[in-house]
């Protein structure tokens, strides 16, 4: 596969009074043209930042966007705009993301007037059914508003409107955290159809640590800023590595009693420490019980530990 995009040493501070908050700290990572790339960590740990950052609705502070070859963080107001014809979000909150007071056939079709895509209203309105069949719902919804959805329909009408360009770039930005778990799944399968049908790369953003392996190619996982780990799913599911993917896979319930009971919670001692003016060294080090002294000192250089199989910390090869 081929990269569509390349992220390196991407930062984004965010300036407080008591200094500087590096919710992004130096992190970088590909996604591959057609792969669905997971990003999962507690709250807090910078996922969304990071997304927003790379579509540069956040301006980063540092590092480089590579999309197709070409540095985005370099782009002018005018290819920045021709740029976001490819790369589109789905936001986390379908009642927050939607204004109230639009009808939906002018939420969907407002990329399309942005960007001057349609010749006249028969067209305009032509295009908006298309994309809302093929996000499951009919012509029908169009002349409402949302107040009149349910919040997984809601979020079709997201996903609808952020296909209006036909991008090549999804952030899905904790797509399916504010709906009902029994709608998650439809959502998440809605997904993973458009993406065949279209030919989508994706950047999935979530908590749900099962959801995610189900739904991705690839997993990064993300602590404080920083990328701790990343690897194919499955490689990174039934191999963790690093003492932090380990403590957050030990928290998914399995659905067999017996293996439930054999199985050993990993539970991280102490509070998550504050992103504001860290110290050079390993984010995990107060809270891992695998701790030494370089731990104390010297930031872990993420590094291929097995194949396709990156890993953030000093001992990393001690837990192959």
């Amino acid at each position: 596969m081929e990269k569509l995009i390349s992220i390196k040493n991407l930062k984004k501070y965010f300036k407080v009074p008591s200094g500087m908050l590096k919710a992004v700290d130096d992190i970088s990572f590909d996604i591959y043209d057609g792969e669905t790339l997971g990003l999962v960590g507690e709250s807090g740990c910078g996922k969304s930042t990071c997304g927003r950052t790379i579509l540069r609705l956040y301006e980063p502070t540092g590092g480089m966007v590579e999309f197709n070859g070409k540095n985005i963080c370099n782009f002018g107001k005018k290819e920045m705009i021709e740029a976001r014809k490819s790369m589109q979000m789905i936001f986390q909150d379908p009642y927050a993301s939607l204004d109230p007071r639009m009808p939906v056939e002018d939420i969907v079709a407002e990329p399309l007037d942005v960007h001057n895509i349609c010749k006249n209203k028969k067209e305009r309105h032509e295009k908006v059914v298309e994309l809302l069949k093929l996000v499951g719902l009919g012509e029908e919804h169009a002349s409402r508003f949302p107040h009149e959805f349910s919040g997984g329909q809601r979020q079709r009408v997201g996903i609808a409107r952020s296909l209006a360009l036909n991008p090549k770039f999804i952030v899905c930005d904790e797509p399916i955290s504010a709906l009902d778990v029994s709608i998650q799944a439809q959502v998440v399968n809605l997904l993973k159809d458009l993406q065949k049908k279209l030919g989508l790369t994706y950047l999935f953003i979530a908590h749900d640590l099962s959801m995610v392996r189900y739904i991705s190619d690839r997993v990064g996982v993300m602590y404080l800023g920083k990328i701790m780990e990343i690897a194919e799913s499955d490689e990174l599911y039934d191999n963790p590595i690093h003492p932090y993917t380990k403590a957050l896979l030990s928290a998914i319930p399995i659905p067999d009693p017996n293996i439930q009971k054999e199985r050993k919670r990993i539970i991280l001692e102490g509070d998550v420490p504050s992103p504001i003016n860290p110290k050079a060294c390993c984010r995990l080090k107060d809270r891992c019980a695998y701790k030494i002294g370089i731990c104390e000192k010297e930031e872990p250089i993420m590094q291929e530990v097995t194949d396709k199989h990156f890993v953030a910390c000093h001992r990393a090869s001690e837990f192959i």
